[in-house]
Parts: structure tokens; C-alpha cells; sequence
């Protein structure tokens, strides 16, 4: 018998301080008419100066569980995506799971950029198939505000702090993900591109690098545009193929909430029509891997999908990294 990959709870956490435009018009040289037409974006979610990724990460996975009505001992696997993690080692995951007592579980993050929710969904769907597991953890969360240069105006109003976690059960049922797609293409794999230069083996801390604010995000925008507005459309077509639906099955489409102007552009190609796609990149910003997770715990508490709903997601990130999925909720 079939085996599939259900996703029967999701939570999510936004912190409390909201950033908008205004507020940063006082503190780089930027104004909300700017933003607002560039990136689509009015505020972001600021996490507090003793809030670690982790601390977003439980508060989404305790929603998460709620709405799954699971006891925590029954997680088997704990995965983080995350590129802000609380510390390289330790790892998010394992602080996540002393958090929420999923004792039982194993714990690790994993790393690829705004991808990182959907190649979690991906390896969680495999593992569930397998027969190995039967309930996972997925969080895609970030605490981006710790990595920002707040003098660099084509950066610092992008991104925001956020979590959202599912819980993925194995089930006879014909229903969950029906199918993924995820790749990466490591000729982009520029940090000047999108990335952080400095923290790692290839240029460790030093005074140099905190001096040349090398431990913040560098980002090339137009180039990062053009990639976004060209791999996504392919991603989803690809994913659309596998799992034998069309646009038209289509109930509700998910993409990453990187750029209002990016998610116009590949809904145009793909040909939604506006109605089916959900956007709140105006209230949180860019919140990496949380974006998607974020988005579908939104749809599914506003009822914009239900039970029955085919739901398509795609995202993109550094890397060059890019993942797509169909779920049937």
C-alpha cells in the first residue's frame, strides 16, 4: 500500500516589535514611497536583542503540535532550516528540542537559504515514505535582524524575524505531498551574490571582518531578481509535471515572500490568477526559510485553505538554491 506524507499541524511565531518603513526612513537613507514600489513591503517583525532563533522556533512548533494534537514524544525527527542559527554547534535543532521536550526525537538543521522549509518537506517526505519514521518536525526560522547592516539601505528593508513549523505524519490516505522538486546550482554560489562573507573556515572572525561589516548580509538585488523571476516559474511548471495536476487544479499557490515585484512576475508567467495566490511579504518582509511555512499556517487559520485544497509552494535562496512542492491539505 501507498505510503504518504501528511502535514497535520502547523504553528507559527512573529515577534511582537513591528518595523515599518517610517521607522526606518529615521535611521538609513530611505523613504516608505521607495520601498513600497521596489520590494512591495510596508513593515517587518523585529525579534527582541535576547531572542535566538530557537526561541521563535519553539513558540511555532508548540502551535504546531497543538494543531496536530500530538504528544511531543511522538516526534521522531526534528529538522531547522535555518541560515541564522543560534550557534554553528551545538545545533538550533537540538536547543528546539530540549525547548518543546521531544526527547524521543533526533535533531539537526539544515542549511539552504529561503529554500530551506521546502527541502525540508522533501526529505521529510522521503523519510516518511521509506517506513522508517512516522512523525516529523519541520521549522523554517530566522532572526535576520542580528545579521543586517542597518546602514545598507538595499538590504535592510527586506528582511524580518519570523518561525513557522509543521508537523508531517505518515498516512494510507491519498493526500499530503503529492510531490517535490528541489535543486541548487552551486555556479552562483557567490556570497557577494547572496550570502554572509564572514564567520565561517573560508574567512573566520577577525577585527578585519568586523570592521568591514563582513558578518552581515550582501546581497547583488537585480542579479538575485532575475534568477528568482526565472528559476521559480520553472520550479513550479517542473513540480506541476510530477505530480500530474495543472495550474487550474490549483486551489491555493504559496511563493516565496521575498519581493511583492518577484511574486507578480512569476504568477504572471505561470498565469494565476491573483485570487489564488496568497501574499503577506507587506506585513513581515523577507523571512527566509519561514516565508512559505509562515504563509501556509496564515491560509490555513484565515480558512483560505482547507482540508481537500491542492496547495503549490515554491521558493528560492542562495546557493543558488530553489524548491517547489504540491500538497494535498
Amino acid at each position: 500500500m501507498a505510503r504518504y506524507a501528511a502535514i497535520t499541524g502547523t504553528g507559527s511565531y512573529l515577534p511582537e516589535k513591528i518595523l515599518t518603513n517610517f521607522d526606518l526612513e529615521k535611521i538609513v537613507d530611505t523613504n516608505d514611497e521607495w520601498i513600497r514600489q521596489r520590494t512591495g513591503i510596508v513593515e517587518r517583525r523585529i525579534a527582541e536583542p535576547d531572542m535566538a532563533t530557537s526561541d521563535l522556533c519553539v513558540r511555532a512548533a508548540r502551535q504546531a503540535i497543538k494543531m496536530a494534537e500530538i504528544d511531543p514524544l511522538d516526534i521522531d525527527m526534528i529538522m531547522v532550516c535555518t541560515v541564522t542559527p543560534d550557534s554553528f554547534f551545538p545545533s538550533t535543532a537540538c536547543y528546539v528540542q530540549q525547548g518543546i521536550g521531544a526527547k524521543n526525537a533526533y535533531a539537526f538543521d539544515l542549511s539552504a537559504a529561503c529554500a530551506g522549509f521546502i527541502y525540508g518537506l522533501d526529505l521529510a517526505d522521503g523519510m516518511i515514505r521509506s517506513g522508517r519514521y512516522q512523525t516529523i518536525l519541520v521549522i523554517g526560522g530566522e532572526v535576520f535582524n542580528k545579521i543586517i547592516d542597518w546602514t545598507d539601505r538595499n538590504t535592510c528593508v527586506l528582511f524580518g524575524d519570523a518561525a513557522g513549523a509543521a508537523i508531517v505524519q505518515g498516512t494510507d490516505a491519498a493526500k499530503g505531498i503529492l510531490a517535490s522538486y528541489v535543486g541548487s546550482d552551486g555556479d552562483y554560489a557567490d556570497v557577494d551574490l547572496l550570502g554572509m562573507p564572514a564567520g565561517g573556515s573560508r574567512l573566520p572572525a577577525s577585527h578585519e571582518t568586523v570592521d568591514q561589516k563582513l558578518h552581515t548580509i550582501k546581497m547583488r538585488g537585480r542579479e538575485v531578481f532575475k534568477l528568482g523571476v526565472r528559476i521559480m516559474p520553472e520550479a513550479a511548471q517542473r513540480v506541476l509535471d510530477l505530480a500530474g495536476v495543472t495550474i487550474d487544479d490549483i486551489d491555493l499557490f504559496i511563493p516565496h515572500q521575498a519581493n511583492a515585484r518577484i511574486i507578480e512576475a512569476v504568477r504572471d508567467r505561470l498565469g494565476f490568477d491573483p485570487e489564488k495566490v496568497y501574499v503577506n511579504v507587506d506585513k513581515y518582509g523577507n523571512t527566509s526559510a519561514a516565508t512559505t511555512i509562515i504563509a501556509l499556517d496564515e491560509a490555513i487559520r484565515e480558512g483560505r485553505a482547507k482540508t481537500g485544497d491542492l496547495i503549490l509552494m515554491v521558493t528560492f535562496g542562495a546557493g543558488l538554491t530553489w524548491g517547489s512542492t504540491v500538497i494535498r491539505l
